[in-house]
């Protein structure tokens, strides 16, 4: 039977007291004082007053509380009142009550405990030993035999109470939870979780501690190294720390005047600044570099002329213009050298070259070639997809990475002041919110103020005008003009058949037998073979794709059963499909150019010169469609080309003998395959035209015939650009005669001579003269309709 009594009300402001605990109170609060007052007075002399502890959390008294007896009521040692209470049992509160004082008087029934058996016992002895960790973590080691002392699971699970890690709502749950059981298996819970945040901050602490003993004990050491090296120098004059080391090194270095003067101020301030300041690693890494480039170094170039164009043309078969032009720098240089000029004006004889063409000419390795001829260093800057101007001028020392611009890293690499540095693929540079690169090269690329190039990392000025630069790039067209002013333009417009001919005999097929391990005497290719490969295979501009040819050739070959038998293996012209397949490339001019409407053009791509095919319609008059189409993925200036056509054939059709009163009745469509490929420019003008009236005449355009010019209203065929690619491009499209706008003669002399043997070219100056040459005659195209 339950005991209910009769207990005035202490309330406990965010804490809680479990049966067992012995705590003391403050008597300063009113209601606590009169709660014992009440409790005191209303005690028989024998019986000791009893109270009963309420936790009030959060301003809410809790529905149960604790049965305590008041043990002693006195002051501290401070002066304050304070009583002392005893944690008795569980309660649970009932009704209201009266009794004597000013205190709240309620009606208190115990709560009797449950949960006793063996599981109880087992978890008391595992609470019991992780209580004894925590109190081991905690260096609490007088409570330690208490608590092993404890053998009732219940007062065990009670002493919790004075666990300081447990909040007031976990202390109410073991408050309001008579069963034993679980109080012990929550308690458990509870304890394994702060034993485990005790070991992670016991191991945090644990590392602190041993990294700021590290650091005292670098310091001391450090310290100490000091005091060693000063003494040693005092012996020896050696550098007594690494600042004077630096300071040696920069004395010792053969620097110019401007570099020294540099070097020592920031050596000075490596002096004046603290071991722990940041600053420190910047100006270290500054005069590392600026130690490591070779200030003084330079090549001395070789002036054989002769020895330099034999280096040329054993390295490259062609590029007579580009050799001419090193050859020429060389023979400056030479001169130069004899009679003792050396620096004018702050300028050298630097060279600046832009080598312009499609890809797989030889435009990257003909560098390595210069470099060789001249006797220098040589060294490649990769600009494709840059897009930070940081990249060419270096970042500023104090930013965390910084380093030097590509130019600087480049003469570090080359080991000279003087090399070949070869500035690749410098027409796909980009411009982003981050700079212009294109912009920072017009200082680099100038050879007059490039003598004072001042890169942002080493802030120091660095003559490049010795520096010989090589720029490639497949098309002008992205290059901007003023950086395109500062570099000498010499362009590379592809080969002829008969120089690739050459070149797969002379250097690609020795270079892809090493990579195959295969020997002359095991396999050997025919000219007749190259011929039909780069006629028929590898319609292109460079030899790239031929160079893949030859390589799947020699694949085929090795794999071959013929060559286990010790036979040599021959590839001509007639075997050569069994190795790479049917040709790719046939002549197909004749098969589209067999209706009227149809014109053959020339044009230049970033990938060298191309044949395209104008193709010109009227729709059906029954249709009612008129005006102008035009499909073909064509830019503006090719689209207002084709409405120059269109009204100059509407101007000059009777005069012509062109019916174009259909044009007014029915629509025009043209179209310019292939229609994936964006295409753009004035140089097809002429084709257009040609195509129109071809279609309005009724008469075909001869199949070995191909144009190139830009239309003007009144019929005049003006100049354009890329004369020598479009021939060229012509030559390998099997085509026999080209017209070329008349402007455009002087353009012939760079176009090979066994191209200009072959084809017929008639310079051409007005419309009227392309559609006489071009048209096929009346009387031919009345017997081909009928």
């Amino acid at each position: 039977m339950t005991d209910t009594q009769t207990l005035a009300v202490l309330p406990l402001d965010d804490s809680v007291v479990l049966p067992g605990m012995v705590v003391p109170l403050r008597l300063d609060d009113a209601q606590v004082r009169a709660a014992i007052d009440a409790a005191r007075a209303a005690s028989d002399e024998d019986a000791q007053a009893k109270v009963l502890l309420v936790p009030r959390l959060g301003g809410t008294y809790a529905a149960v509380g604790t049965i305590a007896s008041v043990e002693q009521v006195g002051r501290l040692p401070g002066g304050d009142a304070a009583a002392v209470v005893r944690g008795l049992a569980r309660a649970r509160i009932g009704t209201g009550a009266t009794g004597p004082g000013a205190a709240l008087w309620v009606q208190a029934t115990e709560t009797p405990e449950t949960g006793r058996s063996e599981r109880a016992d087992e978890l008391a002895r595992e609470y019991s030993t992780l209580a004894v960790g925590i109190l081991q973590q905690r260096g609490a080691w007088q409570f330690i035999d208490s608590v092993q002392s404890i053998s009732d699971p219940s007062a065990l699970a009670d002493v919790a109470g004075y666990a300081p890690y447990l909040s007031p709502d976990q202390k109410l749950w073991l408050l309001e939870t008579p069963d034993i059981a679980a109080r012990l298996e929550k308690l458990v819970e509870w304890s394994r979780e702060h034993l485990a945040e005790l070991d992670v901050a016991a191991t945090i602490r644990k590392d602190v501690q041993e990294g700021m003993d590290k650091q005292q004990r670098e310091f001391l050491l450090r310290q100490q190294l000091a005091a060693v090296r000063k003494e040693l120098a005092e012996l020896t004059g050696v550098p007594a720390t690494e600042e004077q080391d630096y300071r040696a090194r920069v004395e010792a270095a053969d620097l110019p005047e401007n570099v020294r003067a540099a070097a020592l101020a920031e050596v000075d301030k490596l002096e004046r600044t603290s071991e722990q300041s940041p600053e420190i690693g910047w100006i270290r890494t500054w005069l590392d570099t600026v130690l490591e480039l070779p200030w003084t170094e330079r090549t001395e170039d070789a002036y054989d002329i002769a020895g330099a164009r034999a280096v040329l043309d054993a390295d490259h078969a062609g590029m007579s213009d580009v050799k001419d032009r090193i050859v020429e720098y060389l023979a400056v240089r030479k001169r130069r050298a004899e009679r003792g000029l050396g620096v004018v004006g702050g300028r050298r004889s630097g060279a600046v070259l832009a080598l312009v063409g499609p890809p797989g000419v030889g435009k990257t390795s003909l560098g390595e070639s210069v470099a060789r001829a001249m006797g220098r260093s040589f060294v490649r800057v990769a600009l494709g997809g840059v897009r930070d101007e940081a990249e060419i001028r270096g970042h500023r020392k104090t930013y965390v990475g910084a380093m030097p611009g590509r130019i600087v890293r480049a003469i570090k690499e080359a080991g000279s002041m003087n090399p070949v540095v070869l500035l690749d693929e410098v027409d796909k540079v980009g411009a982003d919110y981050r700079g212009d690169p294109t912009a920072a090269l017009l200082e680099v690329l100038d050879p007059a103020q490039n003598h004072t190039f001042r890169d942002h990392y080493l802030e120091i000025e660095l003559d490049l005008s010795d520096v010989v630069f090589l720029a490639t790039a497949n098309v002008l067209d992205s290059i901007p003009a003023p950086l395109l002013d500062r570099m000498e333009l010499i362009r590379l417009d592809g080969y002829t058949e008969d120089e690739k001919v050459t070149i797969g005999r002379d250097y690609l097929l020795p270079r892809q037998m090493e990579r195959a391990g295969l020997t002359a005497a095991e396999v050997t290719v025919t000219d007749d073979a190259f011929h039909r490969l780069a006629g028929e295979y590898t319609r292109e501009a460079g030899v790239r794709e031929l160079e893949r040819m030859i390589a799947r050739i020699l694949r085929k070959v090795a794999a071959s059963d013929a060559l286990d038998d010790g036979a040599t293996i021959r590839v001509t012209a007639e075997t050569l499909s069994t190795y790479v397949g049917r040709p790719r490339h046939t002549p197909e001019s004749a098969e589209r150019t067999a209706l009227p409407g149809v014109a053959t053009g020339l044009a230049v791509t970033g990938a060298g010169g191309d044949v395209l095919f104008v193709e010109a319609s009227l729709a059906d008059p029954t249709t009612g469609s008129s005006g102008v189409t035009i499909t073909g993925q064509l830019g503006e200036v090719m689209k207002e080309s084709a409405h120059i056509a269109l009204a100059f054939l509407r101007a000059t059709g009777p005069e012509l003998g062109l019916p174009v009163g259909e044009l007014k009745e029915r629509g025009v469509h043209l179209h310019v395959p292939a229609g994936a490929v964006p295409k753009d420019g004035p140089s097809a003008g002429v084709t257009m035209t040609t195509a129109l009236a071809s279609l309005l005449s009724g008469r075909p355009v001869r199949s070995d015939v191909a144009m190139t010019g830009e239309v003007s209203l009144t019929g005049r065929v003006l100049p354009i650009g890329g004369v020598k690619q479009k021939l060229l491009a012509a030559h390998r499209a099997g085509i026999r005669t080209v017209l070329i706008p008349a402007r455009n003669e002087p353009d012939l002399d760079d176009v090979p001579a066994e191209v200009r043997e072959v084809l017929t070219i008639h310079p051409v100056s007005d419309v009227r003269e392309v559609l006489e040459l071009a048209l096929e005659p009346a009387a031919l195209a009345h017997e081909a309709a009928a």
